[in-house]
């Protein structure tokens, strides 16, 4: 590394940070005056591999922390570790971090340790309900009390920064997720699924794994999409599982034998892509899918008692249904049934951004930074 050379650490563990860092990693790449490594926790791992192998990307460091039933403690600790070395021999000007995973907090609380200024893509955002979502409220917010650089994606978020009393710098970007999705929607990728007839059926593009979820809000919401199913004999349900048994194993109880109803791995992001193209609306508890099926003119039912996107709700673009049952049918039957409410949503303008997120930050980091 020259002298006039700044060295850049961006720190990733989950598939949400790695396809909402990548435009940033490419961006900054591009460009001499940074020495650019990524680093890996490993907090996830095979859904990580498929989004940095989409985006010809490769990890610098790679702390591969993974276990079996890891805990949160677990993470924080190993990553923490880790990273503290990372850090110490790496002597990064900056450190990036995305969203409120467990590895960006404790990516943020390593660089604090070692003074070093700290950059949050997707900052902002909230629910003020502490436990709701877990453990990602706390994070965010713990995070946002040590970054030097909040990279807030919507006006909302900056309001949420301003009333947080969070020192640093706040720029409202736009989200990065719209940068990555427009770049592989572009390429219109395909989405086969064994035995599933995209043109036979409406499909319900579903995904279930929030920790909040657990439990009776889960067996609430696979009842639920039960009902939908036996209403509506022209739908089918596209479900990619978690790799996470405790969610995992119920859904595959209550619906595997359903002869409409399609269990999959996780899709790579480019089959997601897909799936949200051809699919006729969702039914997620994901805060990303939130975000990025509005910019392809998707209805969005939020599976949760609180979103820390309610921009998405105030846009119409998504309606928050939580998990009763008799809701959640209530919701979908109306999207399915009246084509004019339908069309309101799928209409509706996207709050989260142009696609041009990942370059106003490289903008502001080099202005931080005096390049």
């Amino acid at each position: 590394m020259t002298s006039s050379t700044v060295s850049l650490c961006i720190t990733l563990g989950t598939r949400p940070e790695a396809i909402k860092l990548a435009p940033v990693i490419q961006q900054f790449r591009q460009i001499p005056e940074f020495k650019t490594h990524l680093v890996l926790t490993g907090q996830h791992r095979e859904m990580v591999e498929q989004v940095m192998k989409l985006f010809d990307l490769k990890a610098d460091e790679d702390l591969n922390i993974m276990q079996p039933k890891q805990t949160l403690t677990e993470i924080t600790c190993r990553s923490l570790q880790g990273l503290e070395a990372v850090f110490q021999r790496l002597q990064p000007q900056i450190v990036l971090v995305q969203g409120d995973t467990t590895t960006a907090f404790a990516a943020t609380l390593a660089a604090f340790y070692q003074k070093i200024p700290v950059g949050h893509v997707e900052a902002g955002l909230r629910t003020n309900e502490l436990f709701n979502p877990y453990p990602e409220e706390a994070n965010r917010r713990l995070i946002s009390q040590l970054t030097q650089l909040h990279f807030a994606p919507t006006t909302l978020a900056v309001k949420n920064l301003h009333q947080s009393g969070v020192t640093g710098e706040i720029h409202q970007t736009g989200n990065t997720v719209i940068d990555a999705l427009l770049t592989v929607a572009e390429q219109q990728p395909d989405c086969p699924i064994p035995g599933l007839d995209w043109t036979k059926y409406r499909v319900l593009l579903t995904t279930v794994h929030r920790r909040e979820n657990w439990g009776d809000p889960l067996q609430n919401i696979l009842q639920g999409f039960q009902l939908i199913l036996d209403k509506f004999p022209d739908t089918a349900l596209l479900l990619p599982l978690h790799r996470n048994p405790t969610v995992r194993e119920p859904i595959q109880a209550a619906l595997g034998e359903h002869p409409r109803v399609f269990l999959t791995e996780p899709l790579d992001y480019a089959q997601l892509v897909g799936a949200i193209q051809r699919c006729y609306l969702l039914l997620t508890d994901s805060g990303g899918l939130q975000e990025e099926a509005p910019s392809l003119g998707k209805p969005v039912l939020v599976l949760r008692e609180t979103t820390e996107r309610p921009e998405a709700i105030e846009a119409g673009t998504a309606k928050l249904v939580g998990t009763d049952p008799s809701q959640i049918l209530a919701s979908a039957r109306e999207l399915l049934t009246h084509e004019t409410a339908y069309q309101k949503m799928a209409t509706a303008i996207n709050p989260f951004g142009d696609g041009k997120a990942s370059q106003r930050i490289v903008t502001i980091v080099k202005n931080y930074l005096n390049l």
